[in-house]
């Protein structure tokens, strides 16, 4: 498990993150219903030779959840600025995953963040976005947080299965639900499907364009989330310098996939 020994207070609420190894500095930026531990296989390969950042996003993880917290889109890629600041970083590798990659992009088109190079996995970045699932969460959001535990833990597995093109391990399914349960867990799960509004995406993607570092794409091949035609398209949009599909891989490349995302990394 990667350690989160740090805390980062912003907003008046605790963000857990942490860094390993030293060199050019890299960001990884984790999606969701995942954590930072979606890195966990990533991370001591790249930190041979960098400094590698992660965190929890609001909201996720072991950071700080509450209710009526704001978990939007919007608010991570404020996280995000805050944290470069704190992290006294000017030009990182960033990579972004599912959210991860919508807060990257945001960073950069809205908030003048400035990047060594952007790689973007699965993101969530183009319309449409968002399934029959998130939409039917929204509207009734306080009956799914108010369902018993064993219906929350098996519509949890449901969902994370779906991600992966590969059965999870035990040890994975684990790692990603246990910030997922108890009375705060389980609210805070169905509070972040509730606020992922596709107007976080509708302001930005009329921003898209060239940008003043090397942007690449990996996308699992198999991802049933967002298609392999919606990365591309984002590609396009970009000006990407390349997009690579992983074989055999879905929507969590790191757990179908982790020797690929330290290849494209370190590529």
């Amino acid at each position: 498990m990667l350690p989160l020994d740090h805390t980062f207070h912003h907003n008046g609420q605790s963000v857990a993150w942490g860094c390993l190894g030293e060199g050019d500095p890299i960001v990884l930026i984790h999606g969701f219903p995942w954590s930072a531990q979606a890195w966990r296989a990533v991370v001591p390969w790249l930190a041979r030779h960098h400094a590698v950042y992660y965190f929890d996003m609001i909201g996720c993880g072991q950071s700080e959840k509450f209710d009526g917290q704001d978990v939007s889109p919007g608010v991570q890629g404020d996280l995000l600025a805050a944290l470069f600041e704190h992290w006294g970083l000017e030009r990182p590798t960033v990579v972004g995953h599912d959210f991860g990659g919508l807060a990257a992009l945001r960073g950069y088109f809205l908030h003048g963040l400035r990047y060594a190079r952007l790689i973007l996995m699965d993101a969530v970045a183009v319309l449409p976005s968002g399934s029959p699932f998130f939409a039917h969460v929204r509207d009734h959001e306080a009956a799914f947080a108010g369902m018993p535990a064993y219906a929350h833990e098996a519509l949890f597995r449901a969902y994370a299965q779906q991600a992966a093109a590969r059965p999870l391990h035990e040890e994975a399914f684990q790692t990603y639900a246990a910030p997922w349960r108890g009375e705060v867990g389980q609210a805070a799960f169905y509070r972040q499907i509730a606020q992922s509004d596709i107007r976080c995406i509708e302001e930005l993607m009329p921003r898209y364009g060239a940008t003043a570092c090397p942007v690449d794409l990996v996308w699992g091949e198999r991802d049933t989330f967002i298609p392999v035609a919606q990365g591309e398209q984002l590609a396009g949009l970009l000006n990407a310098r390349s997009f690579t599909r992983v074989p055999g891989a879905g929507h969590i490349v790191q757990e179908d996939a982790p020797e690929a995302v330290v290849a494209a990394v370190l590529g």
